[in-house]
């Protein structure tokens, strides 16, 4: 949602914190309880001297940052929605979380480290809440210098090389292994490691000495990196490990972070337009905003990860593996109408599979390439010719700038859906689709008035805040705009503000859905300036962005973790991963309300007996359709492909293991190539085909739903 729009004011947070109170007191405790405590810390740190942390450059928390936890821990506990108590129990998930975000592929700690760091696991309650971040800190200097001794092994085998003719395995899964016991088991781990990447690289085309340098290079600079982390940087670290365990939308931006985050919602950013996370030593592709030059490109998909960003059409490709997120985006940004190459590792290839290389020209987000469409086109049901009007609507979006500047032309999703609604109708178009696909939200209040052109007038939202008072979001204009029939087509990428419409015109049976199971987000955020409490404006906090309320179904249901289920199923047709909301392991669970008072309406509602037929006449054209059967069978080969974890090592395995699986690819392809009578000189657009595949099935869903409701 934006950040207008979805964002609710935390009334009284200024009021509540604008004295600053001492952190919470130790309760009185007995003398000798005490002294186990000041035994237990004193050991703690003892034992961490003993591993000689302190000589490899153990960082001291600041003031700044003791204050910014207190004022933090402030906030969650009055104002986040989920009302978490810091307790033993979300100590033991902060505790896993921090291990796994230091040391993701269980690569660097050994597992002494690990019966070390044990002693703090149901602590972190208590380290958080009286700002001793000591411990925490002590636990990443471990795993710097961890990983600054695996740079120097790194050095020692890519000099010695690698023999491929010996049959062994590496597998990448940290999950499928235990923490190595000692450095001859971790040296074991990273000489299959260094191999697995050297092979992958050579069988990309890649040349000895250049995959020497790569490799080389990849490490030196993680070396580097390490050398420039600060206190601040682990501080970030830790607190958003412990707001992640919260919930996967509570986060703290640091002041750096803070600028990134502005530039991104203006819209201002000259880069590609997508958003980026890390996801363990990889830059994932979380988003493809609609409007950016990715987006208008069509070739970066989320759930990619890029490996290697180069400047201009001819500069050195840099392989950013391993690299911070903020220096990548660093990287991928410049000039407005330069250059810039990504190296990407699409996300059907496993790690360490085959990459490709993007040329995208950097642009702003344009406002234009945003707004909605539309296409009319044609359906046959019993020599009849339907016209349906289509209306794509990327994102829902307002002019702000040009309404507060009094512009009586502004833009907006509900102006511009409404002119085209008029437009279409005056074609004596059958009925209309709307199109949601990969519409990642908005503005909620163009959702709520967007609803508003199809139904009468009445309730659209439900939002409960953390206190538990449910405000409704209404559309109060009487007009309808239009009453036909309607099909609203979503995917897993729909999420937030497209499913508050979706859901409300389901509710009031207004329209139907076709397509996936919606993103399940439904939640809001506010965020929240920390500077607000300082004096001294040289040193900033950053922001903290807290989850606040809910958002419900006019009919009483969530939509968050659960998204919006579709009358009308649609299958895939294209493997993406889950990074739906329930796919996150902290994410809020689905529930519900009570209903509010709502007037259904009766136009397109059909007979359930009308209803089952339209569905078997649906799953037969599914069966039968071959681009289905064929994008199916090629989702079934990417996931096998991309969800591998075991790799041979074994060069003449690994080259039939690839060629084993283009060959199955490459016969696919001709089968389906000789079902549809397609020239193998044609050229086939896959994304193309699979966008209209998806949408002819609503088309004919909707001419269904209106052949039997004129009958």
């Amino acid at each position: 949602m934006s950040q207008s729009n979805s964002c609710f004011r935390c009334t009284g947070v200024a009021r509540a914190l604008s004295h600053r109170r001492r952190p919470k007191s130790w309760p009185s405790l007995p003398r000798d309880v005490l002294v186990c405590f000041f035994i237990f810390f004193a050991s703690l740190a003892f034992s961490f001297r003993a591993e000689g942390i302190e000589g490899s450059g153990q960082l001291t928390v600041t003031s700044t940052s003791m204050y910014t936890a207190d004022l933090i821990n402030k906030l969650v506990d009055r104002y986040h929605y989920r009302k978490p108590k810091l307790d033993d129990s979300l100590s033991s998930k902060v505790f896993d979380e921090y291990l796994s975000n230091l040391d993701p592929g269980r690569s660097y700690f050994l597992e002494n480290d690990i019966l070390q760091f044990e002693r703090l696991r149901y602590r972190f309650d208590d380290l958080l809440e009286t700002r001793n971040l000591e411990p925490a800190y002590a636990m990443f200097s471990m795993y710097k210098k961890r990983a600054l001794n695996r740079v120097g092994y790194v050095q020692k085998a890519l000099a010695n090389g690698f023999d491929f003719s010996t049959r062994e395995e590496y597998t990448i899964s940290p999950d499928s292994r235990d923490w190595c016991k000692n450095i001859d088991e971790s040296d074991e781990l990273w000489r299959k490691r260094l191999k697995h990447e050297w092979l992958s690289l050579a069988l990309a085309g890649e040349e000895p000495d250049v995959i020497r340098t790569t490799l080389l290079d990849r490490y030196k600079n993680m070396d580097r990196r390490l050398a420039q982390i600060k206190e601040n940087d682990v501080f970030e670290l830790l607190m958003n490990t412990y707001l992640s365990t919260i919930g996967p939308h509570t986060a703290f931006f640091s002041p750096r972070e803070t600028e990134n985050f502005k530039i991104r919602m203006s819209l201002s950013l000259e880069g590609i337009g997508a958003v980026l996370q890390t996801n363990g030593d990889n830059t994932l592709v979380y988003r493809v905003l609609p409007g950016g030059p990715a987006g208008i490109a069509g070739e970066l998909q989320s759930g990619d990860r890029i490996v290697g960003v180069a400047q201009g059409s001819d500069g050195k490709m840099v392989d950013v593996v391993g690299w911070r997120l903020d220096d990548v985006v660093d990287l991928i940004r410049g000039p407005k109408g330069t250059i810039v190459r990504l190296k990407i590792l699409p996300q059907t290839e496993p790690a360490g599979g085959l990459a490709h290389v993007l040329q995208i020209r950097r642009d702003t987000i344009r406002l234009e390439e945003q707004a909605a469409r539309s296409a009319v086109t044609t359906v046959a049901r019993l020599g009849q010719s339907l016209k349906i009007g289509i209306i794509t609507i990327p994102t829902f979006y307002i002019d702000f700038d040009a309404k507060a500047a009094g512009d009586k032309n502004y833009r907006s999703t509900t102006r511009d859906v409404e002119q085209l609604l008029l437009e279409l109708q005056s074609e004596q178009i059958d009925g209309i689709v709307i199109d949601l696909r990969g519409n990642g939200g908005g503005s909620l209040t163009e959702a709520v008035s967007m609803t508003g052109l199809f139904i009468r007038s009445g309730p659209v939202v439900q939002i409960r805040n953390s206190s538990g008072k449910i405000a409704i979001r209404k559309d109060s204009d009487p007009i309808i705009t239009y009453s036909g029939p309607l099909m609203i087509v979503v995917d897993s990428e729909s999420a937030s503000a497209s499913e508050i419409f979706a859901a409300a015109l389901q509710d009031y049976n207004r329209g139907y859905i076709a397509g996936q199971r919606t993103f399940g987000k439904g939640t809001v955020q506010n965020l929240i300036d920390l500077d607000q409490w300082i004096k001294d404006e040289s040193a900033p906090l950053g922001q903290l962005k807290i989850t606040t309320a809910q958002f419900f179904r006019v009919n009483g249901e969530g939509t968050q973790y659960r998204g919006v289920i579709p009358d009308f199923s649609i299958p895939p047709t294209k493997y993406v991963k889950d990074h739906t909301e329930s796919a996150h392991a902290n994410a809020l669970p689905w529930s519900a309300i009570r209903p509010t008072s709502y007037r259904q309406s009766n136009r397109t509602k059909l007979a359930p007996t009308i209803m089952t037929r339209i569905k078997e006449q649906h799953l037969q054209r599914i069966n039968q359709n071959p681009s289905f059967n064929y994008f199916n069978s090629k989702i079934t080969l990417e996931a096998e492909a991309a969800e591998q974890t075991v790799f041979s090592l074994y060069k003449p395995a690994r080259i039939l293991e690839r060629q084993n699986q283009e060959e199955q690819t490459e016969l696919l392809t001709l089968k389906f190539r000789q079902h549809m009578q397609i020239n193998s000189s044609e050229n086939i657009d896959l994304e193309e085909l699979a966008r209209e595949t998806t949408m002819q099935e609503a088309l004919n869903i909707l001419g269904d739903i209106i052949q039997m409701t004129n009958q």
